[in-house]
Formats: C-alpha cells, structure tokens, sequence
C-alpha cells in the first residue's frame, strides 16, 4: 500500500500537495495532518468532502510498502509505518541529510504544489473548480500570492493554468485573509508587547517573545504573517511559551536572512523566507538567549554601496556649455553627470533628458548651471542599497555621487538607478561569491598566486582598486586552467607598476597614451615573492591595464577608448560570460562582480551578446561568439543569433586582416572543424566569398594535420607559424581553384602564404594525376619542386586523406625516395669529358631517375648509362 503524508501544522501548502499527489497516485491514501491551519480547517469544513482525505484517527493500520512525503522530508507517526519503507519525497525545500535509499524529487520554486501541478498537467488531468482553487490557494499561500522572493516562473505558470481549470479567486482571497481568533488576538497582544528592535549587519531584526494564553490551541503562524505585514522588518523571530515547550516561528524578507538556517539549528525546517521549530523542554528566557546567539550566524550583511558602485567618476563643471558636455556624452554613453562648482564641490546634477531638451530647442549655448538640477545629494560608501533607493525616491535623482564618512566633500564614484536594478534583478549568490578566493588558490600556480597575493597588498596601500576580469575569470569559473593573466586598474596602472617594480624589482614597460604597463619578472622577483615555490609555470610578465570604456566613431570602426571604471570597463565587453571580475586588493580579495548576468549565462551555457548593436560596431565578434560558442560546448541565445543574421552585411566593410586574424584563431582551437561548420550555418563564410563554404571533407582533413605533424618525418621540420598556416591553406584546398585567390585577396592573405597555397594546388593536382603505378621516377618529378615546403606537403596529404594512393606516393617519397642521390656528380661528368652546360643537368637527372627506376646500382652503371645514353654525342677520349 502506498501512504501520502505531509507535515503537522498542514497548511495550504501540504494539504493541496497532499491531494494532488492523491490525483497523480489514486491508489494511495492521503493522511491529513492531526493538525491544520485554522483557515485550512475552515476550508476543508466546507469544500472539503470530495477530497478524499482520511484523517489520523480514522485510518485503520494495514501493512505499508511505501510512503510518499510531500512538503516534507520527515515521516510523522502513522500506524503501520515502519522503519524499512521505502520512501519517496516531493517537495520544494532543499534535501538535508536523508537516508541513501530515499528517492526525492526537489525544485527550486515557492511552493511544492507547483511540482506537483506540473506532472498533473503533464497527465492530462482535468480538475473541478474546487479541486483547482485549493491547489491555487497552496501556491498563493506558500507564495505570498507571487510576491516572496522564493516565487518562480513556474509558480506564476501553475496558478495561471489553474485558474484556466475555473480556480476561483473570490474563496482564495477569503481563506488567505481570515481575522484572528479571539486567541490569537491576545497573543498578539502580548508578542506586541515583548518586541525588542535589533540591528545586526545594518538590517532591521524584529525579535517577539511571550507565554501563550491559557489552553492557546490556534495556529501561530497567522499571527506571525500579521505581525510582519504591520511591522515590516527585515527578519522576523518570533518565540511563544507553550505548557511544555516554545515554539519558534521566522519569517524574512530577503536574501542575507536565511530563517530555514536557523530553524535548522533547533531540529525544525521550512525554507530561507519562512520556517519553524520546536524547543522542546524549554522555557522563554532560555530559548531568547539561544536565539539572540544564533541570530550573527544566519544574518548577513546588507549589499551597501561600495559594492555596486562605480569608481572613477566622471564630473562636469557648471560654467560648461550645454553643447560641448552633450559630445562628450555621445561618446562615452552616460546618461547623467555630478555638476560642480570652481571649488569641486558638488552641486547639481545634469541628466541627459535635460541635455536632449535643450538641443532641441537650440539653446547648446547655455551653460550646464542653467538646466542642472540643483542640489548635493550624496551617499556614504557604507550606505545600505536601501538607503540609496530611499534618496532616489526622495529627490528623483538617478545618479548619485559617493562619498566617504571621513571625506564628504570629496566624490569617489557613483551608483545609479541602473546598477541597483541590475542587483536586484540578479539571481540569488550562490556559493561562488564566497569561494574564489579558493578556486584562484587552486587554480593559478602557486607562485603566480603568491604574487597575487603581494599585488593585492600593493595596491591597497596605494589605493588601487584591481581585477582580473573577463575570459580569466570565467575559464577559473569553469575550472580551466587561465591562460592571458591580465590586471586591470581602477586608477593609474603605470603608477601601481612603477611601485611594485621599486618595492620587489624587475622592469616596467610602459604606454602612456593607453594607460599600459607591462612588469617584466625575472627569476630574482620570483625568489622573493614566492621563495618555495616552483617556478617552472611563472609568468615572465604581468600586464596591467587602466579601467576604460570605449565608443566607436562609426559602425565597424576601431575603437576609440577613455579612462574609466570596472563597470564601464566591462560593459564595453562583448558578451555576458566576459563581463565577471574579481576584485583583487586587499581585504576584496576574492570579490566576485557580476553586474551583467554572466553567472546566468554561465550556469545556463549560453553565449549572449552584451549590447544589441555590439555586431553593428563590431562585426568580427560574429566569429568570436561561434568561436566560444564550440571551444565551451555552450549555444548562442536566439536573440543573439538574431542579432548575428542582421550584422552580416557588415562583415564586407571590415578588412581582410581583421577577418583573417578571427578565422586563423579559429583554426588553432581544437574545435575548429566545428567552429567553421557552425560559421557556414550562420551564413558568415557565404557572406565572406560565396564559394567559402563547409563540408566533411573539410573536416576530415582538418582533423588529420596533428596526426601528420607528429610523424617522425615532419615533427623536426615543424616551424610555429605552421600550425595555423597548413590548417589554412588544407581549409583553401577544398575551394574551387578559381575562387581560392579571390578568397585570400579578400582575406590580404601574406604573400608567402599565398605562394604556399598556389604550391599546394599544383602539387595535389599533379599527384592526383599520378597513376597508383607510377614509376618512382614520374612520382619524384612532380614532388621535387615542393620537397623542402613541408606544411604544402603536410598539407596535400590532409587534403587526400589516408588511404590513397597519391597519398602513399607523397609518403614514400618523403621517406625513401627524397634521399635517393647519384654517385656521380657535374664535376664527374665533366671530368668524363662533358662540356658545361644545360645537357650536364639533364644528364643528372636522367641518372637520378635511373637509380630511382632500379636501372643503375653503382657508379660503374651510372658512367656506363651516360656513355649508352649519349651515344655517338659521347666524347671519346
């Protein structure tokens, strides 16, 4: 038999899971709770009949194979139930430490009847109204009616197609917004009375305690819902004596109060927004002093705004023409400036809005003071976001400057409308934000993370905020090993190299115009940063750049770049998954930013383009997307693919270097066969030349050329530049020669690549044309002119594949008949009487290809085959 069971204190949530899972399994039987809600209770006295519910004390002890747990992961006491059932569990709470045996079914939404919902629409089952409103009053319920931070998509998407099963909303309002009992209202009364207001983390902690009235059997739940939506903090603890024990019920209203952490500590559960727990033999004070030292561990501070914000701020002054500052916003895209005064206080603010009104009218010549917003709102580094919200609603200012306590004058940075919307649109943090450190301990070298490490102090003494950023950050999200370590400064780069060259040694090259410097590290910088550490993987150079932002004059057009923030500096980045940063200095060691969705996209493995016309500014990123696309196994985002279609006109304004150089990457990734396939899907390869497409042929001979290169024969010849050229060149072969020099024309392919390539053609149409018997003579004939051009070679044999036999002919070739040679020589043949001239050449040959033929044997054969070979036309001596 298989028994459905929830938890004690049922309500909505674990009743209507309890029928649904009734629905999906009619053979079970739905235990109701021994104890419900008051307005669970209510609902059931009058629609509860047709459920089918058997209630403890009506339920007749048989024997039971399995248990299904919904809402729940903890058998209550039923009779018959014993210690070896085997047990299955649906519910939306995150699994704690259950038996190995145990099958649980979990989801990460507000309410566990929404799983369940989901199989019944999976079904096709079809619900009464009834049926469908106390299924919709467990979501609205476990929910706050989609208003917890815990709701999902799939919540919304559950109660809308309950209410299409004719779920009637009139009865959930009723049974969600039920009054106190008289009970209930007395022990509101007396909770009201032992409030104690806490601040901890700069959150608003609300901590209740007080006995039950006598004989109290309501709920306590409700008067915690009611006592939070009149009270309103950021985390409610409420503790309520009861004869033998006291109960604990918590509830939170956002991320950094875990209340399903601390109902955990006292053997109770629920989930981050709402739990509950008993203290059993308890009394009230000893349960207070619990709590109070519990409450440090499950509170966490607040977001304040020196997370969110952005250093480096760009101001302008109040005498300034309205049109001058309205170029300067078109190139850098800020959508507001701090206005300040001859003494660099700050006083307005000037908005775009403002700008674009006054260019409208014509009126570019007034100054900034005269269409500023006047005023000098500002906020403390250490200000909660709370607080930043409260002073945009106050004053209708969508940037405002940061300050520090020590310095209120003196602006550092600012935060603005879009970066606390980019916050809170942000999934919950999840493990990562705690544990880069770790991971770039793991990951880096050890010296290299030694010198991180001495970096990081540098650089808060001086007061350089530092990241690395980008594809680093990602691939050590990924765990892959980082490749390109680069820094980027909030600040001076040159200026914080300059002091780690003078505190540690080594040398400093820099480029001031970009704001540049590379650390060049010898072995004695390493010795004294990393004394026991093996040096074998440690970089010869650190290259530190300056945050900047960049626009682009006109479509397609190189960049043009400015000093700017980390923010600014990862939004002119190219996709989400390249916009991560880890703030390296001093105590943010390990800081992970992620203003941009690149978590998201990560976890989700999608490539999505940052901004919609990023293609437009810069088509060759086309090819990058497609070549990260195949290197991380992830897919383009269909926004992004559309988005790819409309910019691909715009690859024929871009130079052929700038192309070559995306497909040449392209070629030396171990996906490149895919990565070019992908290409020719998207239409990119046709829009470069019409005839540049793909095929397995393509692909065939692609993957060979390692294969090839690692042979004996070859491996000692191999140059650097080979890899990337013989991959180009096998990719050129298999377009038809007439179009093959209009494609490296457009691609300015170098002029000995071009060479090689025309080389490569002739020789594999002359060793296609070579019969399977061809004599060793014929074969080296037309091999000869390529034999010192390994990657032709290497190439042409990529191109025939394995098994042919010009293949075979190549190969033999190369390995025997290449180091066939005559005895004699020019010098010889004069000797034997031969006048100088061309006939000594052809002599020559004539005897090499006899010695490749078997003809001749020794230089006795070799002098009779030229006295045979001339005739009368030898001299005689």
């Amino acid at each position: 038999m298989l028994l459905i069971l929830t938890h004690e204190n049922g309500d909505f949530d674990a009743v209507a899971s309890l029928f649904a899972a009734h629905l999906l399994y009619p053979e079970g039987v739905p235990i109701l709770p021994r104890r419900v809600n008051r307005n669970v209770s209510q609902f059931l006295a009058l629609y509860g009949g047709g459920f089918g519910f058997v209630r403890q004390e009506d339920w007749r002890r048989q024997r039971v194979d399995t248990v299904l747990l919904v809402d729940t992961q903890s058998i209550t006491h039923v009779r018959g139930v014993k210690q070896t059932v085997k047990v299955r569990v649906i519910d939306h709470h995150l699994p704690g430490e259950l038996p190995a045996d145990w099958q649980v079914r979990y989801a990460p939404v507000g309410a566990t009847v929404t799983m369940l919902v989901e199989l019944l629409q999976e079904s096709g089952v079809a619900l009464a109204p009834q049926e469908a409103t106390l299924l919709l009053l467990g979501i609205h319920e476990d929910t706050g009616s989609l208003t917890y931070d815990t709701s999902t998509a799939r919540d919304a998407q559950a109660a809308a197609w309950l209410m299409g099963q004719g779920a009637q909303l009139g009865i959930v309002r009723r049974f969600l917004e039920i009054p106190l009992t008289e009970a209930q209202q007395a022990l509101y009364q007396r909770l009201q009375a032992g409030t104690e207001w806490l601040m901890l983390e700069g959150q608003s902690v609300l901590l209740a305690t007080a006995d039950a009235p006598p004989d109290f059997e309501d709920e306590i739940s409700s008067v915690v819902h009611r006592m939070r939506d009149a009270l309103v903090p950021d985390g409610l603890f409420v503790l309520v004596g009861l004869s033998q024990h006291v109960q604990l019920v918590a509830r939170s209203s956002n991320d950094q109060i875990d209340v399903a952490a601390l109902a955990a500590r006292f053997g109770g559960g629920g989930h981050s927004r709402a739990s509950a727990a008993m203290l059993m033999g308890q009394d009230l004070a000893a349960a207070r002093r619990q709590l109070l030292d519990a409450l440090p561990e499950v509170v966490k501070p607040m977001v304040k705004v020196a997370e969110i914000m952005s250093h480096g701020l760009k101001t302008v002054r109040e005498t300034e023409l309205v049109e001058d500052v309205a170029v300067e916003m078109q190139r850098l895209g800020h959508e507001g400036y701090p206005v300040v005064g001859d003494d660099g206080r700050l006083v307005g603010l000037l908005t775009r809005r403002a700008v674009d009104r006054t260019l409208g009218h014509k009126l570019g010549t007034l100054t900034v003071r005269q269409i500023m917003r006047a005023g000098a709102v500002k906020v403390f580094l250490d200000d909660s976001i709370e607080r930043v919200q409260e002073r945009m609603m106050e004053e209708g200012w969508g940037q405002i400057p940061v300050v520090t306590r020590q310095a209120p004058d003196e602006l550092i940075g600012i935060v603005t409308r879009t970066d606390l919307l980019n916050l809170l649109s942000q999934p919950p943090r999840t493990g990562r934000q705690q544990d880069m450190r770790r991971r770039m301990a793991e990951t880096l070298p050890r010296a290299l993370w030694e010198m991180v490490q001495r970096i990081s102090q540098t650089a808060a003494e001086q007061g350089a905020p530092i990241y690395f950023v980008g594809g680093l950050v990602r691939d050590m999200l990924l765990a892959k090993t980082p490749t390109d370590i680069d820094i980027v400064v909030e600040g001076d780069a040159i200026a914080l190299v300059e002091h780690l060259r003078s505190r540690f040694g080594g040398e400093a090259h820099t480029h001031a115009r970009f704001g540049t410097a590379k650390w060049m590290i010898g072995p004695d910088v390493w010795r004294v940063v990393a004394p026991e550490a093996a040096l074998h993987a440690a970089p010869e150079s650190l290259d530190f750049v300056t945050a900047r932002t960049e626009f682009y004059a006109h479509p397609t057009a190189l960049p043009e770049v400015a000093r700017s923030s980390i923010k600014l500096d990862l939004h002119r980045r190219d996709f989400t998954i390249n916009t991560l940063a880890v703030r390296l200095d001093g105590v943010h060691l390990g800081q992970l930013l992620d203003f941009y969705g690149g978590q998201r996209d990560l976890d989700q493995g999608v490539i999505r383009v940052l901004h919609s016309i990023s293609f437009i500014d810069d088509p060759t990123r086309i090819l990058r997307a497609v070549r990260l696309e195949q290197r991380l196994g992830f897919h383009i985002e269909q926004r992004t693919a559309e988005l790819i279609a409309d910019a691909l006109p715009m690859l024929s304004r871009i130079t052929g270097d700038r192309i070559r150089h995306e497909l040449e990457l392209a070629l030396l990734e171990p996906e490149a066969a895919a990565i070019l396939a992908r290409l020719s899907e998207l239409g990119v390869l046709a829009q470069l030349h019409p005839e540049l497409g793909w095929s397995e042929a393509m692909a065939e001979a692609l993957e060979r050329i390692p294969a090839i290169w690692d042979e004996p024969i070859w491996r000692a010849r191999r140059k650097p530049a080979d890899a990337v050229v013989t991959r180009f060149m096998t990719w050129l072969l298999h377009v038809p020669a007439a179009s093959q020099d209009a494609v490296m024309a457009r691609l300015r392919v170098r002029q000995t690549t071009r060479a090689d390539v025309v080389a490569a053609r002739q020789l594999l149409a002359a060793a296609r044309a070579l019969p399977a018997d061809a004599a060793p003579s014929q074969a080296a004939a037309a091999i000869r002119p390529y034999a010192d051009r390994e990657r032709v070679l290497v190439a042409v044999l990529a191109v025939l594949g394995d098994e042919t036999p010009a293949t075979a002919i190549v190969r033999r070739y190369q390995t025997t008949w290449s180091r066939v040679e005559t005895a004699l020589n020019g010098h010889d043949l004069i000797a034997m009487g031969l006048e100088r001239g061309p006939l000594i050449g052809q002599v020559l040959d004539a005897l090499l290809a006899a010695r490749l033929d078997g003809q001749v044997a020794s230089e006795a054969d070799e002098r009779a085959l030229v006295r045979e070979q001339l005739g009368d036309a030898y001299p005689s001596r």
